[in-house]
């Protein structure tokens, strides 16, 4: 409605006044969802494509606040929660929801997926710098798909128990469950839910990858970046490292112990199954089979290929 005097949209003005006080009040308040969000656009840019990553971010967020706004309501699909509104007015929240909550599931699921590319795609190694030689077949895999929901999953297992401590660190406690569960206050529908969403988000994403593809659709990729497959898995890793040391910063050593326990043998596993298979791949056939899906890499893994067949006869 325009103000009478002035003619001007007063209640749009205020509504638009409000959005941006708010939406700066939650970066200042949660700055390091901001910064992995930064990471993520870099990452993912820079391994997937700029468009792609753009593309993905709003139904990422919109799959996401549904099932978090379900789940508040229903109990479906994470069990029955609910948020403790104390910062509502002051940083943003749709509907109930955390703004920055629904959204840090966006580099969640990179993170994710690209320890899933990791795990699944043959490798090469030159210079203590290891080079995915992926291909599109391994992207769009079922079996991918799910490995990237567990290694979501085992994301939250870390990550839950610490945030429900939200009020003894600067998170805050800005959530609860009705009954405590099983798992440090946590209950085990929870990961249920976390392991269903996490596979549906992993499938968007390729879904948008696959069809950008097929369209034809040009994007910026930084195919002579060695470590850009890297960035991902440093996400993955930095968050576990930043809530153990959480765990522990706020007294919750038994949190900070299994959780180590928890990571430990698979960390183990994907480090013996990357030796194994830097040292037995084909690498030829690798090379060529990623070569034919992504032609703008050649430069960069032929040049890594003869360092490798150098340092192997030198």
């Amino acid at each position: 409605m325009r103000s009478p005097e002035t003619g001007s949209l007063e209640p749009e003005k205020e509504l638009m006044e409000s959005f941006i006080e708010q939406l700066g009040n939650t970066i200042i308040l949660r700055p390091y969802v901001f910064i992995y969000l930064t990471v993520y656009l870099a990452g993912c840019s820079m391994t997937f494509g700029l468009k792609r990553a753009l593309a993905f971010i709003a139904p990422a967020y919109l799959i996401t606040w549904l099932s978090e706004f379900s789940s508040i309501h229903t109990g479906i699909p994470y069990g029955l929660y609910y948020y403790i509104e104390h910062t509502k007015g002051y940083e943003l929240w749709v509907l109930g929801v955390p703004f920055m909550d629904s959204l840090s599931y966006v580099f969640l699921t990179y993170a994710s997926y690209s320890m899933a590319l990791f795990t699944m795609s043959p490798l090469i190694s030159s210079n203590g710098m290891v080079y995915l030689l992926e291909t599109r077949a391994i992207r769009r895999s079922l079996f991918t798909t799910l490995l990237a929901a567990m290694y979501f999953v085992y994301l939250d297992i870390i990550i839950d128990p610490v945030s429900l401590q939200g009020s003894k660190w600067f998170l805050g406690q800005i959530y609860g469950y009705g009954e405590p569960g099983d798992y440090f206050g946590v209950p085990i529908s929870n990961f249920a839910g976390w392991l269903a969403v996490g596979f549906v988000l992993v499938s968007v994403f390729q879904l948008i990858d696959s069809a950008m593809t097929k369209s034809g659709v040009r994007d910026y990729i930084a195919y002579n970046a060695v470590f850009r497959h890297m960035i991902g898995m440093g996400l993955y890793a930095g968050i576990i490292v930043f809530i153990i040391f959480m765990a522990f910063y706020i007294g919750e050593n038994n949190i900070g112990w299994v959780s180590i326990f928890i990571i430990g043998l698979p960390l183990f596993l994907l480090w013996a199954v990357t030796r194994i298979k830097i040292s037995m791949a084909d690498t030829g056939a690798c090379i060529e089979a990623h070569i034919r899906d992504f032609p703008e890499a050649a430069g960069r893994v032929y040049g890594i290929a003869r360092t490798v067949s150098s340092g192997r006869h030198s």
